[in-house]
């Protein structure tokens, strides 16, 4: 038996008929050029899309509670509406023994000062940051160390600068570990360089983290911190945490227990929750828009290939005449069909490789991307690939099977 796909005359007669009808086999291809191209695309635009997702959530534990005070809608025990409330420090201790399923309750404060250096000078956010920090939250250390329980005990004047800080404030290559900067007045010792993660916030300029002990006293917080960082244990609901968390502090600030407005939060692990099911859905609807795209397009090539059927009814009726079997007939219309469809996809897949490349060069490279590496694994345009052959030999089936039909002797009648 011959091996069609090597076979010199069965590409002749593949390449005649493509270059008798040039418009019509352009338009088919370009049907499943689309479809693969639409799926690529998204497939990339999804994965850059998770990527991002993955850099914002990756320094932080994924069960953390964020909560702060804000201001009062109800009016409760002889308060007026429209109080402030500001979190104390004994929040942490009463939060930990009244709520079961919590690992770490972290204060945290934030000030915008002024820092000065030599003759830079100019105003960032100052952190105020609990040593236990670094459990829920991790810093990408470039030098040095961070803040450490010693630190903090002993209330040093030491920080941890940020990689922009450095940037404004020493030459390239220069050491900063030892040196001194001077935050709204006072002389801190540098102990520690990291790299932002894009996540965080704090100033246009960079940030500055002081032992916790340290900016309550410096700045004169007292009791009152700026916001508490929270994780739940394994196995525990953080938006119930959440829940009860806010009722108790409720409890302890003298809240309206349906005031929704007196304390701001964000749960990330809610929050997470939805994202991954948002990219869920995305890739869904990716792969059905796609293979729903290619096999409309795979289908037109059908069409196409039954009008050539009948187009050379009177040449297939001559080779049936002269000993051709049923079966080299069907070889050379679904050989016709598995390399239509396949030239289309190779072309989608370059051009949808060469769009996402396009995007990452454009939009890609900094760290207020939205997209990051929007890549296809390879598996999956292999995938690709072969459900276009798969498609594609069933789809020429269908003239195939039209052809062998056709009756040498009713053939050679046709005009």
């Amino acid at each position: 038996m011959r091996l069609y796909i090597f076979d010199i005359e069965s590409w002749q007669e593949i390449f005649e008929s493509i270059r008798k009808n040039k418009l019509r086999t352009t338009i088919t291809i370009l049907g499943v050029l689309w479809g693969i191209f639409l799926l690529v695309t998204l497939l990339g635009v999804t994965r850059g899309m998770k990527n991002k997702f993955d850099i914002l959530f990756n320094s932080f534990a994924t069960n953390s509670i964020f909560i702060w005070g804000q201001s009062t809608s109800l009016p409760f025990k002889g308060y007026k509406e429209g109080r402030q409330i500001k979190l104390k420090l004994t929040n942490v201790e009463q939060i930990k023994q009244e709520i079961r399923g919590i690992d770490f309750v972290i204060p945290r404060n934030i000030s915008q000062r002024s820092i000065s250096r030599n003759f830079a000078s100019f105003t960032t956010g100052v952190f105020g940051d609990d040593p236990m920090i670094n459990k829920i939250q991790a810093f990408n250390m470039l030098a040095g160390r961070f803040i450490n329980e010693l630190d903090n005990q002993e209330k040093k004047k030491v920080c941890v600068i940020e990689e922009n800080i450095y940037k404004q404030f020493f030459k390239p290559n220069e050491n900063p570990i030892g040196e001194t900067i001077d935050i709204n007045g006072s002389v801190f010792l540098i102990i520690g360089l990291y790299r932002k993660d894009p996540a965080r916030s704090g100033g246009p300029n960079g940030e500055v983290h002081i032992p916790f002990n340290t900016f309550q006293n410096a700045y004169n917080q007292g009791n009152h911190i700026g916001w508490l960082m929270i994780t739940g244990k394994l196995g525990y609901d953080t938006k119930q945490l959440e829940l009860d968390i806010k009722l108790l502090l409720k409890n302890l600030h003298l809240v309206h227990p349906e005031d929704n407005r007196a304390f701001g939060s964000f749960n990330l692990g809610n929050e997470l929750k939805k994202v991954q099911s948002f990219l869920i859905g995305m890739q869904f609807l990716t792969w059905f828009v796609g293979v729903a795209t290619l096999i409309a397009g795979v289908v037109a090539i059908g069409n196409i290939l039954l009008i050539t059927v009948k187009e050379r009814t009177r040449e297939i009726g001559i080779r049936r005449a002269i000993g051709a079997k049923p079966i080299d007939i069907i070889r050379q219309i679904v050989l016709e069909s598995v390399f239509l469809t396949t030239f289309a996809g190779i072309l989608g897949i370059i051009l949808g490789g060469f769009v996402l490349m396009t995007i990452d060069y454009i939009w890609g490279q900094s760290d207020l991307a939205v997209l990051v590496n929007p890549t296809v694994n390879i598996p999956i345009i292999l995938i690709a690939l072969m459900l276009l052959v798969v498609i594609g030999s069933v789809i020429g089936l269908i003239p195939a099977l039209m052809a062998i039909k056709i009756k040498p002797i009713e053939a050679l009648k046709e005009d």
